[in-house]
């Protein structure tokens, strides 16, 4: 005859030991993610800076106690620079940006930084600004073609939006 031992299945844990474990394991990671959550987050976050005020092309002009416009350094906003890439050209960039002066300039040097910048992004290509390397790479070449434009009186340009579709 044949062994009876063999033909029946052996008999695992209980499903209630299982459910049991289920629940052990689950509460034991539900407790790891909320222990590494308050270890990373170690201090309250820093305070939301409010954003600028919609003024395309005009400075932001402090003013110091006597009421006349303080000199120092300045930060005006660029009109949106629209335009498509240079490859693929299909791909459009909208960019809003400031500039941050040392002092109050011209008008007239805004405008020419903004078509400066205009130009340049026309000749972008998609592979030059993908990533974080990429953005960096761009914010350096913008950096550096207002403060060449500006004669070294644009200290920063600051990137408030950035959009490709």
């Amino acid at each position: 005859m044949a062994n009876v031992e063999q033909a029946q299945p052996k008999k695992g844990p209980s499903l209630v030991i299982q459910l049991a474990a289920l629940l052990v394991m689950t509460g034991a990671a539900v407790g790891m993610g909320w222990v590494s959550g308050g270890y990373l987050k170690q201090g309250e976050a820093p305070a939301p800076v409010p954003a600028a005020p919609e003024n395309a092309g005009s400075p932001e002009k402090p003013v110091d106690a006597a009421g006349k416009p303080a000199a120092g350094p300045t930060v005006v906003q660029l009109a949106p620079i629209t335009t498509n890439l240079a490859s693929p050209s299909e791909v459009w960039i909208r960019l809003e940006a400031s500039v941050l002066y040392d002092a109050p300039q011209p008008q007239e040097m805004t405008e020419q930084i903004h078509q400066d910048l205009l130009a340049y992004a026309r000749t972008l290509k998609m592979h030059q600004i993908e990533g974080a390397s990429g953005y960096q790479h761009l914010k350096a070449d913008l950096d550096e073609r207002a403060a060449l434009r500006s004669g070294g009186h644009a200290k920063q340009v600051l990137i408030r939006t950035m959009l490709l579709e």
